[in-house]
């Protein structure tokens, strides 16, 4: 049998792919403020697309779970409590320190080529040269997600990057827009690959675990600053 293409099909799923990455690196960004109500209409107005695409994009979102919408109520950019967010970095802490040891065992020659790539990559970002922030793509544009994907652990990879991994990484990314931070964080993964590059489970796992608290202390201080500020 077959399949007829239906123009107007394909240009729908255009759009609503279009709205979808768009929407998202709005919210990743911090664009569109994590908790805050939008709505439909000004969505569509905003990213110049009508409600078809738009209704689609959402549902992706909220299966990353970025996006909560609740009948009679309306749409809100998801968001973590200061507690929670502080207690997931205590988790990625210990987690993402044991992948860098796996990886540091396990990741291939062409793995590890992958990882100095990707940072070369990194560094050629302008807003990253200018120390105002350090945006990474996700998945393998990610240079977390390719450590943990480097381990080979089934169980340790379910974990990291499972239903949290989006909205986490809209906060890494926020964070990360501090001064100082940006070209900090940076060299921080360059010594984590050059202990992995060496095949020193524990100094990678040392300098993992090292950088993942830095940027904890990071928010802890920003959110006591921002808790502290007169309004």
């Amino acid at each position: 049998m077959t399949t007829q293409f239906d123009p107007d099909e394909s240009t729908a799923r255009t759009a609503a792919d279009r709205v979808f990455e768009a929407l998202q690196s709005a919210i990743i960004r911090g664009d569109i403020p994590a908790g805050s109500r939008v709505g439909e209409t000004e969505l569509a107005e905003r990213f110049g697309t009508s409600r078809g695409p738009l209704r689609e994009a959402l549902r992706r979102l909220e299966s990353r779970k970025l996006v909560e919408r609740t009948p009679h109520v309306g749409i809100r950019i998801a968001s973590l409590t200061h507690e929670a967010l502080i207690e997931i970095y205590y988790v990625r802490e210990a987690l993402e320190g044991m992948a860098a040891r796996l990886a540091a065992m396990h990741m291939t020659p062409e793995e590890v080529a992958g990882l100095r790539a990707l940072l070369a990559e990194h560094e050629r970002d302008e807003a990253l040269q200018a120390d105002t922030a350090y945006f990474q793509q996700e998945g393998d544009l990610d240079f977390h997600y390719r450590i943990i994907k480097g381990s080979h652990n089934r169980a340790l990879t379910d974990l990291l990057i499972g239903e949290l991994y989006h909205l986490v990484r809209m906060y890494r990314q926020q964070f990360s827009a501090y001064a100082n931070r940006p070209q900090k964080a940076f060299g921080e993964h360059l010594r984590i690959v050059e202990a992995i590059e060496a095949r020193d489970g524990d100094l990678a796992e040392m300098l993992m675990r090292r950088h993942v608290s830095s940027a904890r202390q990071n928010i802890e201080r920003h959110l006591n600053e921002h808790e502290q500020t007169p309004m």
